[in-house]
């Protein structure tokens, strides 16, 4: 065996090469140490490894891939479906063709000591030869079954452990939890340790996340951290905390671009607020949420409307339709309609891409139609509240207008929701269906708003080709909220017929 090359030292921090996954361990690995990477088959543990290594090729470091449980050409293979070229990596079988000779057995000596002793010296000449900066074992799974006991196999990954610091090799050794759920041993040895997971849905793609469980002498970002593999490698998605997001932005009102809904809202809408359109389906939520973020565009803003419910086709067809044409908009940017299927999509992902519009596309307003879809997405209803409640806060205190829109079951009489985000909203806006004279029409009140102060009345609304028409308080009606009022007065209600149209 060589003597430790002494002269190689790293200081610092070396990355993964996934850059969220750096966040959540505070800066990345520290250099010269061995890691668990642990997660049941197709969780992902291939895919990080190989960009692990990547990364540092990339760099100019060597890296090694020890493989005793996949073939090289298999791994090259999953380097191919993400176009990678593993230039630079070297590929180390253990386990060959000559596993299968009859002749290559022992009968004096027990067969798994004879492998577990070639497997450690196959791995220790391989390191001495190549000398590697950065390392990837795969699998201890094997390991452990050479060792056939607790107390040999926790002596053997020790001593690898120790080979491994003396040539100054960060390594990355891979398991896939096959062993006794409640054995920790290779936890204590480990000087971090990252737990992938998956968990497949009834309906709808798998969902994976990970945990950083331990790290040495690093402050990391706890807790479950959604992810995907994709082409090109695994994207991280990492928990959004609000508090680490401030800025100080106007607090100015600003206007909805309808006259008599910024009357009701006591002034307009304050910028890091978010506001609640709730109703039934077909009231006038979402052509009234497309009216405040044209506005928005007007005043030179960047709009993101995250679109749960419908295509895009027949948002854009339906809104040009009623005067407000949407396509000039997306051509220039200034308005992006995001089309998403809740099946395939992760709360952690979803909460990526409005930190990226925000953060990197600047974006200052924006719409969720509809929180019911987005319900879908959840696995219950507290994970929903917590993640809303963790994103509209990191919205408030970016400064953005946000919109909520939330279908409610029922036309008239009982409208019940599905959940109640009411605690969360700054501003509320009820739509309801309500009878007058053998027609439905609509009406609209806002709530509650923490800003101003608002209108308490009820005014008739309307859809129209011109867009949305908000009529007088309708002063002489009594339970317009519950759909079947009573009228005692002579409230003039607006001439012009609504317009058919789905809000």
């Amino acid at each position: 065996m060589l003597a430790p090359h002494d002269e190689r030292r790293f200081d610092g921090r070396i990355s993964t090469g996934i850059g969220e996954l750096d966040d959540i361990l505070g800066g990345g690995l520290t250099a010269n140490r061995s890691y668990l990477l642990e997660g049941t088959p197709g969780s992902g543990k291939t895919t990080i490894a190989l960009q692990f290594l990547l990364e540092g090729a990339s760099a100019g470091e060597k890296g090694l891939y020890i493989t005793l449980s996949e073939t090289a050409v298999e791994l090259r293979e999953v380097a191919k479906s993400h176009d990678w070229v593993l230039d630079g990596i070297e590929l180390f079988e253990l386990v060959n063709e000559q596993g299968l000779d009859p002749d290559s057995e022992q009968s004096i000596l027990e067969p798994s000591e004879v492998e577990l002793g070639e497997t450690i010296k196959g791995v220790i000449d391989c390191v001495d030869r190549l000398r590697p900066s950065r390392v990837v074992f795969d699998s201890l799974s094997e390991m452990r079954l050479l060792a056939q006991n607790s107390l040999r196999y926790r002596r053997q990954i020790l001593a690898l452990k120790h080979y491994f610091s003396t040539r100054h090799c960060t390594v990355l050794m891979l398991d896939d939890r096959s062993s006794d759920p409640g054995d920790l041993q290779l936890h204590s040895i480990a000087h971090g340790v990252i737990t992938l997971e998956q968990a497949a849905q009834e309906y709808g793609s798998e969902r994976r996340r990970l945990r950083v469980v331990k790290m040495r002498g690093v402050k990391y970002r706890g807790g479950f951290h959604d992810f995907a593999i994709e082409t090109g490698g695994v994207a991280v998605f990492p928990r959004l905390i609000a508090a680490e997001h401030h800025r100080t932005f106007s607090e100015t009102l600003v206007s909805t671009g309808v006259d008599q809904l910024d009357q009701m809202l006591g002034g307009g809408v304050s910028p890091g607020t978010n506001t609640l359109l709730n109703g039934p389906s077909g009231v006038g939520k979402t052509t009234t949420a497309v009216r405040c973020a044209l506005t928005a565009i007007g005043r030179g803003e960047k709009v993101a409307y995250y679109l749960f419910d419908e295509g895009i086709a027949t948002m854009l067809a339906r809104s040009k339709s009623m005067g407000m044409d949407l396509e000039p908009h997306v051509d220039s940017g200034a308005l992006q309609i995001f089309q998403i299927d809740p099946a395939e999509l992760t709360p952690g992902e979803f909460a990526n891409w409005v930190r990226r519009a925000v953060e990197r596309d600047g974006v200052r307003f924006l719409v969720i139609d509809s929180l019911n879809a987005f319900l879908q997405a959840m696995p219950g209803e507290k994970y929903l509240l917590l993640q809303m409640h963790e994103m509209l806060s990191y919205l408030n205190q970016q400064g953005v207008i946000t919109m909520l829109l939330l279908g409610q079951h029922g036309i008239v009489g009982d409208v019940r929701s599905e959940i109640d985000l009411s605690y969360l909203s700054d501003t509320i806006v009820l739509f309801r269906y309500f009878e007058f004279k053998g027609k439905v029409l609509k009406a609209i009140s806002v709530a509650k708003s923490r800003t101003t102060e608002h209108e308490a009345s009820i005014r008739e609304f309307r859809l129209a080709r011109t867009g949305v028409q908000i009529g007088d308080p309708l002063a002489d009606f009594e339970g317009v909220l519950t759909g079947l009022p009573n009228y005692r007065g002579a409230t003039p209600m607006m001439a012009a017929e609504p317009a058919a149209a789905r809000g």
